[in-house]
C-alpha cells in the first residue's frame, strides 16, 4: 500500500516497531494500588473460525476465539496484561473506553510501541472507569480486508466497581461482527457505502448454528451489546420484548428508557435488561432482513418451549439517544472554547477509494490540535457527507450536547454516531494529559484520513 495518504502511519509504524516495548509499559502508578492484580495472557494468532454450517473463516484472533477472552478488571487496582504476538505483522491492543495513559493506549499515533511479529509486549495501567469496554486491534488495514477492524481481533472488557444502577439476574455479553468483506463490487448481501459482507454473527456463530439462550419466565436480563464491526452499523430487536437501556458506552444513563430497537453504530455498547415475560421461541435479530439472512440472529428460548424462532419486524424504530436524557438544557456556559469539525470526502481519491477530511485536511497534513490542560472544549461537529460516522475519542469521555442543533444533557459516551448531512456537539475536559487520537470508528473511514490529534 502506497498510499500517499497512509504516508503517516507508515512512518509511525515503522518509527515505533523500531523501538517496540524494549521495557514494560508502567501506567501512572497510584499509591493506593498495593496490590495488583495477576497477570493476564493474550496471544494474537491466525485461527481458522467455525461460524457453523461449514461456514470457516480464517482470521486472526486472541487466544484462538471469537470474541477473545472476556477480561474483568477491578478500576481500584492496577492490571498487567502480556500480549504476545504470533502473527507475521507488527500489532498492538487498543483498551477502548478506558482513559489510561497514551503511551499504553494502544493507538501508535499516541505513542504505544507496536509488538513485533514473535516478541511479547506488556501493558500496565490502572483500568477505568467502571462499565461495559473493551479491547481490539488498532492497526492500519487499507484495503486488505483480513486486517485491523475486518479480523476476529476484540474482546470485551468488564470494568467492574461492584456498582450497577440496575438489578438483574444473569448477564450475556454479545458482540456482533460482519465477516468475509470484499470491496462492494462482489455483490455480498450486507454492505455500508464502500465494503460488502457474506456473513453475520453474535460471538462468532450463526444463527442456524447458534445454540438458542436459554431463559425463564420472570428472569431479569442484561445484555451487554457490543458493535465489533470494522464498518457496519446495525440494528436489532426482540419480538414481543422491550429493551431497558441502562448504560451507554458502559456509562449509567440519567434516564433509564425502553426502546423496540437498539442501534449500535460500530464500537458502540448498549446495556440493556430485558425481563422475560412473553414465553414462547423468539428471534433476538438484526431489523435488516439481509443481516438476519446472513447470520446476525439468536434464539431466545423459554423454559418449556421449543420449536423455530418466531420473528416478527418492529412496528418503529424508536431508538434516539434523546430518550436517556436528563431534564434539563445544556448551555455553552463553563465552556472555555468552541472548536468546529466539518467532515467531507473527496471521491475514489486514493487507490481507488474515497479519501476523508476533517476541516478539509486528512490526517497527514492536520496539525496537532494544541488543548490546555483542565479547560472545557465544545466540538461542534458538521456531516458533509452522506454517511453515518461513528465518532471515538481516546482517553476521555464526553457529553452530548446537542444534536442537530437540539440541545440535552447527561449522556456520557466514548462513541457516537454523527448522522449525515448533520450536526453534533459534544463536551470534553481536558483531564488526561498527552496525545489523544480522534477519529471514525468505521475502519475505512479512519485509514483513508478520517483522523486528527489533540494534545495537551
Amino acid at each position: 500500500m502506497t498510499s500517499l495518504v497512509l504516508t503517516r502511519r507508515q512512518t509511525l509504524t515503522a518509527a515505533l516497531a523500531a523501538s517496540a516495548f524494549p521495557v514494560r509499559l508502567h501506567a501512572a502508578a497510584r499509591p493506593e494500588l498495593l496490590y495488583p492484580d495477576a497477570p493476564v495472557k493474550l496471544s494474537i494468532e491466525r485461527t481458522n473460525i467455525d461460524l457453523g454450517n461449514g461456514v470457516t473463516i480464517p482470521t486472526t484472533t486472541y487466544n484462538g476465539t471469537v470474541p477473545g477472552p472476556t477480561l474483568r478488571l477491578n478500576p481500584a487496582r492496577s492490571c498487567t496484561i502480556h500480549v504476545t504476538n504470533n502473527t507475521l505483522r507488527p500489532e498492538l491492543v487498543h483498551w477502548h473506553g478506558l482513559h489510561i495513559p497514551g503511551n499504553v493506549d494502544g493507538a501508535m499515533e499516541e505513542g504505544s510501541p507496536m509488538i513485533p511479529p514473535g516478541q511479547t509486549g506488556s501493558y500496565e495501567f490502572v483500568p477505568g472507569p467502571s462499565g461495559t469496554r473493551w479491547y481490539h486491534t488498532h492497526v492500519m488495514a487499507g484495503r486488505d480486508l483480513d486486517a485491523g477492524g475486518y479480523s476476529g481481533q476484540f474482546g470485551f472488557l468488564d470494568v467492574d466497581d461492584g456498582h450497577f444502577p440496575a438489578a438483574y439476574d444473569r448477564e450475556i455479553f454479545l458482540a456482533v461482527h460482519h465477516w468475509s468483506g470484499a470491496l462492494c463490487d462482489m455483490g455480498a448481501p450486507v454492505s455500508d457505502q464502500m465494503v460488502c459482507y457474506r456473513y453475520a454473527t453474535f460471538n462468532g456463530r450463526l444463527f442456524s448454528a447458534a445454540e438458542p439462550l436459554r431463559v425463564k419466565r420472570g428472569e431479569r436480563v442484561r445484555f451487554r451489546f457490543l458493535n465489533a464491526s470494522a464498518t457496519q452499523n446495525t440494528s436489532i430487536t426482540l419480538p414481543g420484548h422491550r429493551f431497558r437501556i441502562i448504560a451507554l458506552d458502559g456509562n449509567p444513563v440519567p434516564v433509564q428508557s425502553c426502546v423496540d430497537v437498539i442501534r449500535l453504530g460500530v464500537a458502540e455498547r448498549v446495556d440493556a435488561i430485558v425481563e422475560m415475560n412473553n414465553p414462547g421461541v423468539w428471534m433476538l435479530g438484526a431489523t435488516d432482513d439481509a443481516e438476519r439472512a446472513a447470520g446476525l440472529a439468536l434464539s431466545i428460548e423459554y423454559a418449556g418451549r421449543s420449536g423455530p424462532a418466531r420473528w416478527i419486524a418492529p412496528s418503529r424504530h424508536d431508538w434516539d439517544y434523546r430518550l436517556f436524557a436528563a431534564p434539563g438544557l445544556v448551555t455553552g456556559e463553563g465552556i472555555d472554547e468552541v472548536i468546529p469539525m466539518v467532515i467531507s470526502k473527496r471521491f475514489l481519491k486514493k487507490d481507488g477509494m474515497d479519501e476523508w477530511r476533517i476541516n478539509s485536511l486528512v490526517f497527514e497534513d492536520a496539525p496537532v490540535l494544541r488543548l490546555v490542560k483542565g479547560r472545557r472544549y465544545r466540538f461542534r461537529f458538521f456531516n458533509a457527507s452522506r454517511e453515518d460516522h461513528p465518532v471515538h475519542l481516546h482517553r476521555h469521555s464526553f457529553r452530548i450536547a446537542a444534536i442537530a442543533g437540539r440541545p440535552f444533557s447527561g449522556v456520557v459516551k466514548d462513541t457516537v454516531v454523527l448522522p449525515p448531512y448533520a450536526s453534533l456537539d459534544v463536551d470534553m475536559r481536558a483531564d488526561n494529559p498527552g496525545l489523544s487520537l480522534f477519529h471514525c470508528h468505521q475502519q475505512i473511514h479512519m485509514d483513508y484520513g478520517f483522523m486528527r490529534l489533540i494534545s495537551y
